[in-house]
């Protein structure tokens, strides 16, 4: 499975490239981009912390329950997510990959020796603003990946793998247009696997790479399909 901001939309989380989306009102290469980032870390931080905020204030929706649920139950099961906002772990869910990382995590922006690469940090306010690495003293940096970044290649290998090892991918609430995440829907695409979009407004890879799109609400499609898998084992 993997999902995008479209899942955490009925939870309240803002999406990007939706009605509405962050990235039509703000420019990715100011706000998630290292040289955004060097130009104003500032501005860069009291938008995360916005945003942390935010996120503070959700909670796992029906959509997450259901995911968190069958990954107890369906040997194999893997949630690939673009999110980082943390709500699959809060539902539960068993083998998450947080491809682009989490908005909970905090990295030194030189990455000095002292630290790990990156660290949980809840907190939404700092006392002095760009926050300090606790370790060097040096810039602070949101730990989420940013735009012209690599993404980790333990976490990128994991995600190929569990991609091409599927049987079923369900690809929800994405546009599908951000690589290489995008490109594990390509790696999935076989005649033995099953891949179905579901989103409000089919992507642009719908036509092309989705034997099956089903053009709804994330919660509204998983209710369906959860009784389905229910009436199926007997649970």
């Amino acid at each position: 499975m993997l999902t995008g901001a479209g899942i955490s939309a009925a939870s309240g989380v803002p999406t990007f490239r939706g009605e509405g989306g962050l990235w039509n009102t703000h420019r990715a290469e100011d706000l998630a981009s290292v040289e955004g980032f060097r130009r104003d870390p500032r501005f860069v931080w009291e938008w995360t912390l916005e945003r942390k905020a935010q996120i503070a204030g959700c909670a796992p929706n029906r959509a997450h329950e259901i995911i968190a649920d069958w990954s107890r139950r369906l040997p194999g099961f893997t949630v690939l997510t673009q999110n980082v906002d943390g709500l699959h772990d809060a539902a539960g869910t068993i083998s998450v990959i947080e491809l682009h990382g989490s908005i909970w995590d905090v990295g030194c922006a030189f990455s000095c020796v002292e630290s790990p690469r990156r660290w949980r940090d809840t907190a939404l306010e700092y006392r002095s603003m760009p926050p300090t690495c606790i370790y060097c003293g040096a810039l602070l940096r949101p730990g989420e990946v940013w735009f012209g970044e690599q993404l980790p290649l333990d976490r990128m290998l994991r995600a190929a793998q569990a991609a091409q090892r599927c049987d079923v991918m369900l690809v929800i609430g994405t546009t599908a247009v951000v690589d290489p995440a995008a490109k594990l829907i390509e790696m999935a695409k076989s005649p033995s696997t099953l891949v179905v979009e579901i989103n409000p407004e089919p992507s642009r890879k719908a036509a092309w790479l989705m034997e099956v799109v089903l053009a709804a609400p994330a919660v509204e499609v998983l209710e369906r399909l959860n009784a389905s898998v229910g009436a199926i084992d007997g649970s």
